[in-house]
């Protein structure tokens, strides 16, 4: 293909995002965005899929039925958020198996939140207030991201995730109206798990290397400083509901920008956690590797009767 032809197609392709038309799998692109988008697609996969462990850890110890059975649909919900973007992500030309094994060997990240423990039944909570509350700021953008595979799956995965957010408000307000041990186990929850929330919506702006071409192509509709901002404005009010306190002494509204002002985030745990060094990144890859070594033979048994039944029907045309 010449310089005049791609710049041609460079040009018909700069059209569309400026009209806010989808980008479709069999549509030209530069070789640049389909890698982004295989880049951030799979490790939003990843980040479901792993996402999956903390939780999944209490199932067994949740303190009823009702509770069991919800974090359970929990759970599965998450597996199936996964299905739908490693879907999309396929058809950017990468395979499952090639994502898989990106995760598995560490080359590909997923969301930093999922490094961190879940020490108690109110983590949970916390987890879907905060964590859950931070991903569909995140999200709800992406319906409406570049391209279309992407923005069709998020359609789903971010209804099912504002139900998820409720769920965990739930939970935290369930403890906060028991027993003072009950709040006290609340209050413990947040102050863990707040500053890993504001961390997991990326970078600063300054420092994110992502950002700018992200937002030029409209992958990203708000910048990561943006959609911090918007989930503090939006949780702060949360936490005066359930009487809980932001672990952060320097939290004030101001009158003049209309937003909350917040204290400094941590920086280096952040980058400590993304670079594999974080209190559960060891534990839940190995989890990962063993789920899928030991699904092996799962995997093999579904091939041989796929092939079985293939085999089947074609000797059945072959007959009539």
């Amino acid at each position: 293909m010449s310089e005049a032809e791609i710049k041609s197609l460079e040009e018909q392709f700069d059209a569309k995002i400026a009209r806010d038309e989808k980008i479709e799998p069999k549509d030209w692109m530069p070789e640049k965005y389909r890698k982004t988008h295989i880049r951030q697609i799979s490790q939003h996969a990843h980040s479901e899929i792993v996402g999956m462990l903390p939780e999944g850890n209490w199932i067994t110890r949740a303190p009823s039925l009702r509770r069991k059975v919800a974090l359970l649909a929990k759970v599965q919900d998450e597996a199936g958020h996964g299905l739908y973007l490693y879907s999309a992500c396929e058809t950017l030309g990468i395979t499952r198996e090639q994502m898989y094994e990106d995760l598995h060997s560490g080359k590909a990240k997923y969301s930093s939140i999922f490094n961190y423990p879940t020490v108690t039944w109110a983590d949970m909570g916390a987890i879907g207030w905060l964590v859950d509350g931070a991903a569909i700021i995140n999200q709800v953008p992406l319906c409406n991201t570049s391209f279309g595979p992407y923005a069709r799956a998020m359609v789903r995965v971010c209804k099912e995730e504002s139900f998820h957010q409720r769920q965990g408000y739930e939970i935290m307000l369930s403890l906060c109206n028991g027993s003072e041990e009950q709040k006290e186990m609340a209050q413990d929850a947040l102050n863990r798990w707040w500053w890993p929330s504001l961390m997991m919506l990326g970078p600063t702006d300054a420092e994110s290397t992502h950002t700018a071409q992200s937002m030029k192509w409209k992958l990203k509709r708000k910048t990561n400083d943006e959609l911090r901002q918007q989930f503090i404005d939006q949780t702060v009010p949360q936490a005066d509901i359930l009487g809980l306190t932001i672990p952060d002494p320097d939290l004030k509204w101001n009158e003049e920008t209309g937003h909350y002002d917040f204290g400094e985030i941590d920086w280096d745990e952040f980058w400590q956690v993304v670079k594999g060094h974080g209190p559960m990144n060891k534990s839940r890859l190995d989890a990962r590797r063993n789920a899928w070594e030991n699904g092996a033979w799962v995997r093999e048994a579904a091939t041989a009767y796929a092939d079985k039944q293939r085999e089947g029907k074609e000797e059945a045309a072959k007959a009539s």
